[in-house]
């Protein structure tokens, strides 16, 4: 920690855009964490030729109290944003997201004609937490709780997450959480789904609703035995990385 509270973590962005390459992947990270919890993936990406694009959504990565001071809108449009840039010089264009990062992989599909296919790791759009439905009230009397990340079965492996959760920026997540879940059937692109059996942070009906209101006709389903919610840093990463890689250069998940 810095004296006024911010991190000093590894959260630099990814912009690893090949002019010579045709394909791109868009990879997002979740509510709270950061680049690290999905750069391992995003390298290996890279790795393969393809244009990656890693951003640093807003108000993460410095402290918690910043990213209460910012919306689901901001995250969606900054995913927006990067997702067009790769969109507006490359013929294909995959998103990935870790958590949230796979409901902004999901939005975008919905927003967006022309997504190559989307690759989901534990995507939340339904959350479980106690306490949810009274959020509107807690903000007010509550700045933060206790944390929700480095839900990794690995030891010693961490994603940096914020230390606390802010609740003003998750009740935010949690309303444009409900408006997406109305949209899933727009999704019609295909969709590799990553679902941890055991995970701490999103309840596995967050995958099975994505499973089961999605219109996509080319999906697969993949379950991780040995992961838990941060799967892209737990003992499955091999996994979704070989997995992943051949979706994005088949384009058949």
């Amino acid at each position: 920690m810095t004296p006024d509270g911010r991190h000093r973590v590894p959260h630099e962005v990814l912009h690893a855009v090949r002019p010579d390459a045709g394909t791109a992947v868009l990879v997002l990270h979740g509510f709270t964490g950061g680049p690290a919890s999905v750069m391992p993936l995003a390298r290996t990406l890279s790795a393969q030729g393809h244009s990656v694009v890693v951003p640093l959504l807003p108000g993460h990565g410095t402290r918690w109290q910043d990213l209460n001071r910012t919306a689901y809108s901001q995250w969606l449009d900054a995913a927006m944003a990067a997702y067009d840039e790769l969109a507006g010089t490359h013929s294909r264009v995959f998103v990935a997201g870790l958590s949230a990062g796979g409901a902004l992989a999901l939005e975008i599909a919905v927003r967006r004609t022309g997504v190559a296919g989307l690759v989901l790791i534990n995507p939340a759009v339904e959350l479980s937490a106690k306490g949810l439905r009274l959020l509107g009230v807690l903000k007010l009397l509550l700045p933060s709780v206790r944390a929700i990340g480095d839900d990794i079965a690995r030891p010693g492996v961490s994603e940096h997450a914020y230390p606390r959760t802010p609740l003003r920026a998750l009740h935010s997540l949690v309303r444009g959480l409900a408006l997406l879940r109305q949209r899933l059937w727009r999704v019609t692109v295909p969709v590799l789904l990553f679902s941890s059996a055991t995970d701490h942070v999103v309840p596995t009906a967050s995958s099975d609703r994505v499973w089961r209101d999605i219109r996509s006709v080319h999906k697969a389903r993949v379950v991780l035995r040995r992961s838990l919610h941060v799967a892209t840093l737990d003992y499955d990463a091999d996994e979704i990385h070989r997995r992943t890689i051949s979706f994005v250069e088949s384009g058949r998940p």
